[in-house]
């Protein structure tokens, strides 16, 4: 079973400020270069999507209300949806704030059939979260992913394993995972446009066009997904970006934000109890065009002092910039729990006191809520904006 709430942000706000429904909501900084975090579904079928600049938005649906983000409240409502979730099965495989696969076999027994379940999980995310939710039920993870999306939004879908193959052949080429614009055009050189037309290549013959990629879609078009629900979830990498309201060649700028972006991104693998061995930035400049580049760090980290000594590293070996930059941004990879990688600790007793001023802020972070401990760097002086 996959589960997903419909337009999780949007759901939430219209559900503490009801006298906005039927109106165009749109989850998103209203000011500056920002981007779309969530489209009620009237908005997308005027084009807008997650992700999108606000102001391309705007002008797609001049008529929409922009609520700024309370990322603090959905996770809490998020939290409370993966409890519910919890109540069903014991097999959870979170994937994001909003969705996630469930493993229902275990649950047969004591609750009914597929869709009785289905119907109990959508009736539970109404009554007690005030929110609606989407399901899609299958034999696989792929199969359930493609259901909840075509009953979306506030629908369920069972895919009865018997009919997959029969369902997935009715599909565009793009319901299949790893299909995006580059994939499809590839494809469609080959003459191949829908699901049906993946199951009826040879799978040689994709693996030629698309390398290993070629026999994974061959596979799902065929609906082959042995994966199974896996209830720990290992991030891969943690990073932050951030775009600028005016692009900059400034030096200080840049490095100014990669200092925030270095307490962001270390904050979070504390909270995650992870560490990383790899740090890259990102440089988007004023075209478009975008630059990463990365460095194996000699030892695992959670210190921001010691990703800022990186990332500033790795800036100032980009040399002189040809253009100004749009967008800056940081990552760690290579992840691992804390406890697998023990943190390697420099002999300069500055770096333990950096990274123990770090521990001391998450610690009046989480009792104090907003209240946090940032360099005097990031504070900005009185009336400068």
């Amino acid at each position: 079973m996959h589960v997903d709430m419909d337009a999780f942000f949007v759901s939430v706000e219209l559900r503490d400020r009801p006298e906005l429904l039927g109106r165009k909501v749109i989850v998103g900084q209203p000011e500056g270069r920002s981007v779309v975090l969530s489209a009620p579904y009237e908005a997308r079928a005027l084009g807008v999507r997650s992700a999108m600049p606000m102001v391309t938005a705007l002008r797609m649906c001049p008529s929409a209300v922009v609520i700024a983000p309370r990322q603090k409240l959905y996770h809490q409502v998020s939290v409370q949806v993966m409890e519910v979730f919890r109540s069903i099965t014991d097999t959870v495989e979170q994937l994001s704030v909003d969705e996630a696969f469930l493993d229902i076999s275990g649950s047969l027994r004591r609750l009914g059939t597929p869709l009785d379940i289905g119907a109990l999980i959508r009736s539970r995310i109404a009554a007690e979260l005030g929110i609606t939710a989407s399901v899609g039920i299958a034999a696989s993870k792929f199969v359930a992913k493609v259901a909840s999306t075509r009953c979306k939004p506030d629908g369920m879908l069972l895919i009865e394993k018997g009919q997959t193959v029969d369902y997935l052949h009715t599909l565009p080429v793009e319901a299949l995972w790893g299909v995006g614009a580059k994939t499809r055009e590839v494809l469609a050189r080959l003459g191949i446009f829908t699901v049906a037309d993946v199951a009826a290549t040879p799978s040689a013959s994709l693996q030629k066009a698309l390398g290993s990629t070629g026999v994974a879609l061959h596979a799902l078009s065929w609906g082959i997904d042995p994966r199974p629900v896996t209830t720990v979830h290992q991030e891969k990498s943690i990073g932050a970006e951030e775009t600028f309201a005016v692009d900059t060649f400034e030096n200080a700028v840049l490095t100014r934000e990669l200092l925030r972006l270095s307490h962001r991104v270390a904050g979070r693998l504390r909270e995650a109890g992870l560490s990383g061995r790899t740090l890259s930035i990102k440089i988007k400049y004023s075209d478009f065009a975008t630059i990463t580049r990365s460095k194996a760090l000699s030892a695992n980290t959670d210190s921001a002092t010691q990703l800022y000594a990186g990332a500033v590293s790795l800036l100032q070996a980009l040399g002189q910039r040809p253009q100004s930059v749009r967008l800056i941004g940081l990552r760690m990879e290579r992840l691992e729990s804390v406890e697998n990688a023990p943190l390697q600790f420099t002999l300069d007793p500055r770096d333990d006191h950096s990274r123990n001023a770090e521990v001391v802020g998450d610690a009046i972070a989480a009792r104090f809520g907003n209240a946090k401990i940032v360099p005097a760097r990031l504070l900005k002086p009185p009336g400068n904006p």
